[in-house]
């Protein structure tokens, strides 16, 4: 059998990631005994009655006592309360993570609560789906996903390869970069488009001249895809944007920039103009399937028909 990785894991916070962390580890063998937190009653007894983890707490210093690895899988924003809950209980040589989407802003959170003998290194797995909860979690969401890690300067190397390799265990690709670097990325592949969903689905909402019910009625394949975007975890992507304005303003200042330009272009009937922009879109479409995060497979893969329902 395979030598866990982490003799005892703590997974503060228990939803769609921390539940597929639990279920993925277990999977691989990479922990011995997982130990679960949720300040929430009814969750952490949904998740006893999953039986996601070995012993379930609703204190995050009991969940985090004697453990190896200590993974915050909360919103960004909750993440330094939660450090500084867990500080007093870390033993020497822990390793502290997290799976926030965004990096700077959860460092400068957490790392003034950690002793110097507990070492950081801050994670993002760069998968999920719309829905949230201990039901949701699942062994295979990491596979063949990216999981970044974002170790700041001085971090112990060690740590940083016992992260690498803890990930490649559940599953996933794992790359290294600047928390800063990470979060420039993530606001154009993640919170840009994000902002977006939420924005073109309120926008329909808010049309007098088109009903609700025919919103939904002839929801072609691009709304209906943005709805599903939209249907995200709000408290979770509140703290995303909140955490990281600098580099969403940013990138929302370029994309309205090339939205004026593209507004032109169809005001002024530049067909060739409208051509190469979607000539150059569908060659980034082609490089995600060939990198193997998404399929080609017809309506995005969906099921149709009677497999709707099996």
């Amino acid at each position: 059998m395979t030598e866990p990785m982490f003799p005892r894991l703590a997974l503060i916070g228990i939803g769609l990631i921390g539940s597929s962390i639990a279920h993925a580890a277990r999977r691989a063998g990479a922990a011995g005994h997982i130990a679960v937190h949720s300040r929430t009653a009814a969750t952490l007894k949904r998740a006893h009655e999953l039986h996601i983890g070995d012993s379930y707490h609703a204190d995050p210093a009991d969940a985090a006592r004697d453990a190896d690895a200590v993974i915050l899988c909360i919103p960004v924003g909750a993440s330094g309360a939660a450090a500084k809950a867990i500080a007093p209980a870390l033993k020497p040589g822990a390793i502290v993570s997290d799976v926030g989407s965004v990096k700077a802003s959860v460092v400068a959170q957490v790392a003034p609560h950690l002793a110097q003998e507990v070492h950081f290194v801050p994670a993002h797995p760069v998968a999920g789906t719309e829905y949230s909860g201990p039901d949701a979690g699942f062994a295979e969401l990491f596979d063949n996903r990216w999981t970044i890690l974002t170790p700041p300067p001085g971090t112990n190397p060690e740590a940083v390869e016992r992260m690498h390799d803890f990930w490649k265990r559940l599953g996933a690709n794992v790359d290294v970069m600047t928390p800063e670097h990470h979060d420039l990325v993530l606001a154009i592949t993640s919170h840009v488009p994000h902002l977006i969903a939420y924005n073109i689905v309120g926008t329909a909402a808010h049309l007098e001249s088109v009903t609700q019910s025919e919103v939904m009625k002839f929801s072609a394949g691009g709304f209906r895809d943005f709805t599903r975007i939209a249907s995200s975890d709000p408290t979770m992507w509140r703290d995303v944007f909140l955490n990281n304005r600098e580099a969403v303003l940013e990138m929302l200042g370029r994309f309205t920039e090339d939205l004026t330009a593209l507004q032109r272009n169809i005001r002024y009937g530049q067909g060739e103009e409208l051509f190469d922009l979607f000539t150059r879109t569908r060659a980034i479409r082609r490089g995600i399937i060939e990198a193997g995060q998404e399929t080609a497979a017809a309506d995005f893969g969906r099921p149709h028909g009677k497999a709707d329902g099996e």
